[in-house]
């Protein structure tokens, strides 16, 4: 090695280390001051000794000058450790340091060597007492920087040792090789506290990194991006910068995931972690949240214009294949943003914000960004009312049920009625539906919801024929453990309807999140007797794996297939596939969403046995349930339709 090479190893500063810079740093802080303050009061000490035998410039000019210098460093480091450590910061207060340490152990060394020609042995003496000490404990204030502190033990102990050594007087020559062996010492030891500092450092900043990346995509983890948040939140608030929070989900994911494997599906993550680490905006902080989800921290220009503009070209390029080894995934994303709009927002509302916005996104604009506004802050307001309202509702004096019938198409009877929750509250009036079944599936509450419904629906039942079916629908909740499965069960063994006359719809988004969990507690109902139909298939997590391994017995196809029936080719294509499907695989199929005569005749032409729509009737209550089955038998008898002997009466309605 070069005496360069050899210079640089051993006095560099380890500026490709920022976290260590940083730590030696921060640890100067608490003792260069100290340091600063003992070589002061050192210095007094020996002037003092000197100060009858000795120049008065070289015991009172001199050592106020040095004085001065000290103090103003002091002062510096107490001021400088008032301010972020940045590593670019830490870097020039250390460089300071390596100068500071040259400078000062020169002037207090030939300062101090000056004074050793005047006075008798003690005052020498005391020299070489102050020398020797004061060195020791500037080096064991500095030994944290092993540039540091050679540079003392150079520039202090080299000279008094050399010179104590020349001096042929016996004593201080014994002082000299004392000092030279203390030294040694002090080097050695210097030499193993810096290296363990280091070590000490680096262990840390690893632990760090496990607590705080994210082993996948070594982007920042849950953790540190709520760190991060409250930090650059703090900064906005203070220079008045804009900030905005951004959550990402990945439409299709599961499917990929599912089909391909874990492997595949992480090598996805990476894949997406690395796009959105090269998309460009100021300061931008990509996490990975958990799952399929990412999260954003965006600053400078968070207006809707920029705001807008930054979700298009994500949601863009994250539509983008992935070449993936034997396969090519194609997937979308979901955006919801929330800009700093009141300097009293915390971390965990802006955040609650953007999910909210990504909420919205999936319900209604799924593969597209939304940005939160103040609608969005009156619905929460709203959400939030009807949730509290949901918690202490009377649901069974509240909640009243309306009911949709299912249609034979050939002929042209009603087979069963779906049941619709309907809520209305002494103070907040009619809820709607999607409002607090919303609200019910993010308080927890919809496990007691769906048991009402469940109870009145078999309540209901009994005024209708033996042979008309009541469907009832399923949450991810009422299925996610077998205790709430069990209780909808024992409803049923409790109530006199015949459990083959009941079935149970649940959509794919509910299966997906636990799926054998939901094949088990599907299993369960179906042993009981009922039927179990899969809802707004074709939409969704649609998947031939879950019509093939769940217990199912009907598919429910999706409306939005049904609205461009007559004039899509694609919307005719998917739903005579469905309809041969479910034939091939002996499964019954209901067709959701018509709404007009013309689409009634296309679907029979296409096979369809089983229609539910407007075109046959809106969602009724109870009492108009009985007086619709009536009408229809009455229509039915004077078309001269077959009678329906397998029918009984219908009995007189029983109002709610």
């Amino acid at each position: 090695m070069t005496l360069t090479g050899f210079i640089k190893t051993w006095f560099a500063i380890p500026s490709d280390r920022p976290q260590l810079m940083v730590a030696q740093a921060r640890a100067y802080a608490a003792q260069v001051p100290m340091m600063y303050a003992i070589v002061l009061i050192n210095a007094v000490a020996l002037a003092s000794t000197h100060y009858a035998v000795a120049p008065r410039w070289l015991t009172a000019g001199v050592v106020a000058l040095l004085g001065c210098v000290c103090a103003w460093r002091m002062a510096s480091w107490r001021e400088q450790a008032r301010h972020p450590l940045t590593a670019a910061v830490a870097h020039k207060r250390l460089k300071a340091t390596m100068r500071a340490a040259v400078v000062l152990g020169v002037a207090f060394s030939a300062w101090s060597l000056s004074l050793f020609q005047y006075g008798d042995a003690y005052t020498q003496g005391h020299v070489a007492f102050y020398m020797g000490i004061t060195s020791v404990i500037c080096i064991a204030c500095l030994m944290h920087m092993r540039g540091a502190a050679l540079l003392v033990t150079l520039c202090v102990m080299g000279p008094m040792v050399a010179y104590f050594a020349t001096t042929g007087v016996a004593v201080f020559q014994a002082i000299a090789a004392n000092m030279a062996i203390v030294t040694v010492g002090l080097v050695a030891i210097m030499l193993k506290h810096s290296a363990d500092f280091a070590a000490l450092v680096a262990s840390r900043v690893e632990n760090d990194q496990l607590a705080n990346l994210d082993a996948l995509t070594q982007l920042p983890n849950r953790r540190r991006f709520f760190v991060e948040l409250e930090e650059r939140l703090d900064t906005a608030r203070a220079s008045g910068g804009g900030l905005a929070v951004g959550v990402i989900d990945l439409d299709g994911f599961k499917p990929v995931n599912d089909a391909f494997g874990h492997a595949t599906g992480d090598r996805l993550l990476v894949a997406v972690a690395d796009r959105l680490q090269n998309m460009s905006y100021p300061d931008l902080l990509v996490s990975r949240l958990g799952g399929d989800e990412f999260g954003l921290i965006l600053q400078g220009d968070v207006s809707d214009t920029a705001l807008h503009a930054f979700g298009k070209a994500l949601c863009d390029d994250l539509a983008r294949p992935y070449s993936l080894p034997g396969v090519v995934a194609k997937i979308t994303a979901s955006v919801g943003l929330c800009p700093l709009t009141q300097s009293r927002d915390l971390p965990i509302d802006l955040f609650e914000r953007a999910d909210y916005a990504l909420y919205h996104a999936k319900g209604h604009q799924k593969g597209r960004t939304v940005i939160f506004s103040a609608r969005h802050e009156d619905e929460i307001r709203r959400l939030s009312l009807i949730e509290q309202a949901l918690r202490h509702a009377d649901l069974e004096g509240e909640m009243r049920l309306d009911f949709q019938p299912i249609l034979d198409l050939d002929a042209r009877r009603t087979v069963g009625f779906e049941a619709l929750a309907r809520w209305r509250h002494p103070d907040l009036g009619d809820v709607a539906p999607v409002d607090f079944i919303n609200a019910a599936e993010r308080s927890g509450c919809i496990t007691s919801v769906t048991q009402s419904v469940l109870k009145k629906a078999l309540f209901a039942a009994l005024e209708w024929p033996h042979d008309i079916h009541v469907s009832v629908n399923l949450s991810a909740r009422d299925i996610s453990a077998m205790e709430t499965v069990d209780d909808l069960i024992d409803i049923v063994r409790q109530s006199p309807i015949d459990p083959r006359r009941i079935t149970f719809e649940i959509t794919e988004t509910a299966i997906v999140c636990d799926y054998d969990q939901a094949r088990s507690a599907l299993t369960a109902l179906r042993a009981l007797g009922a039927h179990i139909s899969l809802d707004d298939f074709g939409t969704g997590h649609s998947s031939l794996t879950h019509v093939r391994t769940l217990p199912i017995d009907n598919l429910k196809l999706d409306g939005s297939f049904v609205k461009e029936l007559e004039t899509s080719s694609q919307s005719q294509d998917i739903v005579r596939t469905v309809l041969e499907l479910c034939r091939n695989l002996r499964l019954g199929c209901v067709v959701e969403g018509v709404e007009d005569q013309s689409q009634a005749d296309l679907l029979r032409d296409f096979g369809a046995q089983r229609a539910q729509g407007y075109l046959f009737a809106r969602p009724m209550p109870q009492w108009e349930v009985v007086n619709f089955l009536r009408a229809e038998m009455k229509r039915r008898t004077d078309e001269g339709a077959p009678s329906p002997t397998a029918r009984p009466t219908v009995r007189a309605a029983h109002s709610n």
